[in-house]
C-alpha cells in the first residue's frame, strides 16, 4: 500500500528536518549533554515540523544506544517508535480529549514505570484544546513529574495558552519553512519518485503551500495525481483555480502601457474565475517583481498598487460584484501611474528656482514700474491692498499648486471649495499669504479642513510656515464704503441737530448761517454758505430752501 508523500518522506532524525536548523541543533546539543528539561513546548505554523520533531526526539530519549542525537533505528526502541506503536510513548489529541477526565487519566498513567524504555514519554497534540479545568489539573503533574516522565507539548497556537503552562516548560518556535527550502525539497522528491515536472509548476506548488512542507506535499500529490506523472504549470493553475502567472506579466505590461483593449481582453478572460483570488495571486506576482529587484515597477508604484487591491478587497467583503470590482481596480491601477511624488515635484521646483537665478533680470522703465504698480495694488491710509491677480511667483506659485493637488487628492469636497475660494499671493518670511473670497458656506467648509490644509502647508512649505489672508480688492472697497454710509448718518444726526424745521413748503432755517459776521443775510446769499451747501447735498435739493429766521 503506497503511502501519501508527506507521510511516506517523515523525517526520521534530526539531520532530515527541513528549515528548522535552530531547533534541532539545540535539542541535539541537549540530548548529547544529558541538559534534559521534564517538559517541553513546540509551536509553529502547522506543516512546519512539530509532531515529526516530537517523535525524532522521543525516539532519540529510549534508543539503546542512549540518549543520543542520533538515534540508530535499528533497535527495537527505535524500530517500535517508527511504526507509532510504543507502549512508552503515548500520543494525546487534546482536540478530541479536552477535558478533565482525559487529563486525570493520563496523570494516572504517569504514576507508573515505562514498561521497556527508559522514560515513558507524553505527546500532547494542539494542546491550547484543552479547557481551563484540564490545565488546572495538569499544572502540578507538569511542573514535578516522575524523574522517568517527559511532556511534549505541541500547538499552532501558543497566545491561547496559559502563563502557569509556558513558564513550566522549555518553549521552541518553528518558524515558517523558506520557499527555496521547500521547492528544494519538492524537486528531491520529484526525482526520487521519477516524475518529470516544471519549475514554474514546483514553484506554484510551493507558493501555494505558504511555508507549511505537508501542504506542499499534500498539493504535489495531487498534482501528480491529476497531472498523469508530468507536473506542468498548466495542469497545476488549473488543479489550483488560479490564473497563469503569464497572464499577469502580460496585464502588468498592459497596465504600464495604457493598453485599455488588452485590460478588457484580460478581464474578459478573467471572469470564470474568482475576483479575489486574481488580486492574491496578482499581490503575490507583484510581491515577487519587488523581491526580484526588478525595474519594471518602482517602489513607489508597488506601494500604489498594493494600496489599490486592498481597497478593492474590502468591496468584495461588502458584497459588490467581483467582475466590476476587478475592473475598477485596473482602471485605478492604471490612474496611480499619473501620481507624481512630492520629491520629483521638489526637484523640479528647486531647478526652476536655479534657472531663475541664473537668468538674468530684463530692464523695465520707471513708466512700467509705476504701471505695474498701479495694476497691483491701491494704497490707501499708507495700507497695500492686493488686487485678485495672483503673484507671479513662480517657484513659490507651483508650491501652491502643488498644495491644491494634495488637499484633491485627500478630499475632494475640501479641495474643490479651496481651489474655487483661494489665490496665491505670496511667500516671505516663513509666511504663506493668499486671497480667500470665501462665503459663508464655503468658510465653514475650509474652518472644518484647515487642520488638513494646514498640515499640508507645512509639508511643503516648511514646518514653521504660518498662514495669513490677504484683503481682497473687493472687501476692502466694501469696507470703505460702509464706513462712508456709516460717516453720513453720522454726519445726518449732526446737521439735522443744527437745522430747525418749518412747517412751510420746503424751507428750512440754517440760524448760524443766517447771521454772518454780524450781518443778516437773505436766502440767496445763504444758499452760498459752505454749511448750506453741506446740507443740499445731504438732503433732497429740489426739496431744499432757505429762509432767513424772522
Amino acid at each position: 500500500m503506497s503511502l501519501v508523500l508527506a507521510r511516506k518522506y517523515r523525517p526520521n532524525l534530526f539531520a532530515d528536518l527541513i528549515g528548522q536548523d535552530s531547533i534541532s541543533s539545540t535539542l541535539s546539543l541537549a540530548l548529547d549533554s544529558k541538559r534534559l528539561s521534564h517538559a517541553y513546548l513546540f509551536s509553529g505554523l502547522r506543516g512546519s515540523g512539530k509532531t515529526s520533531t516530537a517523535r525524532i526526539f522521543a525516539k532519540a530519549l529510549i534508543c539503546d544506544k542512549g540518549e543520543t542525537s542520533t538515534p540508530c533505528n535499528e533497535c527495537p526502541n527505535c524500530n517500535m517508535a517508527n511504526e507509532n506503536r510504543h507502549m512508552d510513548i503515548i500520543e494525546m489529541d487534546a482536540a478530541s480529549n479536552r477535558g478533565i477526565d482525559d487529563i486525570k487519566e493520563l496523570i494516572e498513567h504517569s504514576k507508573y514505570r515505562p514498561s521497556s524504555a527508559r522514560y515513558k514519554i507524553f505527546i500532547i497534540d494542539e494542546v491550547h484544546m484543552l479547557t481551563p479545568q484540564a490545565f488546572n489539573a495538569l499544572l502540578k503533574t507538569l511542573e514535578e513529574p516522575p524523574p522517568f516522565v517527559k511532556f511534549i507539548l505541541a500547538t499552532t497556537d501558543p497566545l491561547k495558552l496559559p502563563a502557569t503552562i509556558l513558564s513550566r516548560t522549555q518553549h521552541f518556535r518553528f518558524k515558517k519553512i523558506p520557499h527555496k527550502l521547500v521547492v528544494n525539497h519538492l524537486e528531491y522528491i520529484l526525482n526520487l519518485e521519477g516524475i518529470e515536472y516544471e519549475n514554474d509548476a514546483i514553484e506554484i506548488i510551493a507558493r501555494s503551500g505558504a511555508g507549511s512542507l505537508r501542504d506542499s506535499l499534500t498539493l504535489l500529490d495531487q498534482a501528480i495525481v491529476y497531472s498523469k506523472n508530468f507536473v506542468d504549470v498548466t495542469t497545476v493553475t488549473n488543479m489550483l483555480g488560479i490564473i497563469e502567472p503569464n497572464h499577469l506579466k502580460n496585464l502588468i505590461s498592459s497596465i504600464l502601457a495604457k493598453d485599455l483593449d488588452k485590460i478588457n481582453e484580460f478581464i474578459k478572460m478573467a471572469s470564470e474565475y474568482e475576483c479575489e483570488m486574481i488580486l492574491d495571486e496578482l499581490t503575490l506576482f507583484i510581491k515577487d517583481i519587488m523581491f526580484a529587484h526588478d525595474k519594471l515597477l518602482s517602489p513607489l508604484i508597488i506601494e500604489r498598487f498594493f494600496r489599490v487591491i486592498a481597497n478593492s478587497k474590502e468591496l468584495l467583503k461588502l458584497g459588490s460584484d467581483g467582475d466590476f470590482v476587478l475592473y475598477l481596480t485596473l482602471f485605478k491601477m492604471m490612474e496611480s501611474l499619473e501620481l507624481r511624488d512630492i520629491d520629483s515635484l521638489i526637484k523640479e521646483l528647486q531647478n526652476d528656482i536655479n534657472a531663475q537665478k541664473d537668468t538674468p533680470k530684463p530692464q523695465h522703465s520707471m513708466a512700467d514700474v509705476e504701471s505695474k504698480k498701479v495694476d497691483s495694488s491701491i494704497r490707501e491710509n499708507n495700507d497695500v491692498v492686493h488686487t485678485l491677480t495672483p503673484t507671479k511667483n513662480t517657484s513659490n506659485q507651483k508650491l501652491f499648486e502643488n498644495l491644491k493637488t494634495k488637499i484633491f487628492d485627500r478630499d475632494f469636497v475640501l479641495g474643490s471649495c479651496f481651489e474655487r475660494t483661494t489665490i496665491f499671493d505670496k511667500f516671505e518670511n516663513d509666511t504663506l499669504y493668499w486671497i480667500s473670497s470665501a462665503n459663508d458656506e464655503d468658510k465653514e467648509k475650509l474652518k472644518a479642513g484647515f487642520g488638513i490644509i494646514r498640515k499640508f502647508v507645512q509639508d511643503i512649505f516648511g514646518d514653521k510656515t504660518q498662514i495669513k489672508n490677504t484683503p481682497s480688492k473687493q472687501k476692502v472697497e466694501a469696507d470703505k464704503q460702509e464706513n462712508i454710509k456709516k460717516e453720513q448718518d453720522e454726519c445726518k444726526n449732526d446737521v439735522g441737530s443744527m437745522i430747525e424745521d418749518i412747517e412751510m413748503p420746503s424751507s428750512c432755517i440754517m440760524p448760524e448761517a443766517a447771521n454772518v459776521a454780524g450781518q443778516e443775510k437773505n436766502p440767496e446769499e445763504l444758499m452760498d454758505e459752505p454749511m448750506v451747501k453741506e446740507a443740499i447735498d445731504l438732503f433732497n435739493p429740489k426739496k431744499v430752501t432757505v429762509v432767513q429766521k424772522i
